[in-house]
């Protein structure tokens, strides 16, 4: 349980922007490439994206695609931004995706700059009547709110 009284889960969560057809159009994405089938998504506009942020003051203005995972273990919360947060998924998915982890060889301003660049014109890069994201029946329940 966390400060807010939410429960929340073991795994990894995505936090995605719930008003961004490209946002859906990138959480399908995930939901047909991934292997593991253990990643929750929530949008961060929804009680837990928010209960997230607050705990996480230094994510107050963000409204980039987020990658969440608990204390476990005896390590602390982690919580990955924008281009961390997609290296995350690359390595979430595995396989070929893997391959977008030599991001990490680019300095984080220069990753960071193309993310930004995709970011602003992604509201342009898919139709905007794709934003409803209708998981099927079995995922639904990875849903979080």
């Amino acid at each position: 349980m966390d400060g807010d009284g939410e429960q929340r889960p073991d795994g990894p969560i995505l936090l995605y922007d719930g008003d961004c057809a490209f946002c859906a159009a990138s959480v399908r994405l995930v939901l047909r490439h991934e292997r593991r089938r253990d990643l929750r998504f929530a949008p961060l506009g929804g009680q837990l994206g928010q209960a997230i942020r607050r705990q996480h003051p230094e994510l107050a203005g963000v409204d980039s695609v987020l990658w969440f995972e608990p204390a476990a273990g005896g390590r602390p919360e982690r919580v990955a931004v924008r281009t961390q947060a997609v290296l995350q998924v690359a390595r979430y998915l595995g396989g070929l995706w893997r391959m977008l982890l030599l991001g990490r060889l680019l300095p984080r301003r220069v990753a960071d700059a193309v993310y930004e660049v995709v970011a602003r014109h992604r509201r342009r890069l898919v139709r905007e009547g794709d934003v409803c994201l209708l998981p099927a029946r079995a995922d639904r329940v990875r849903f979080l709110e």
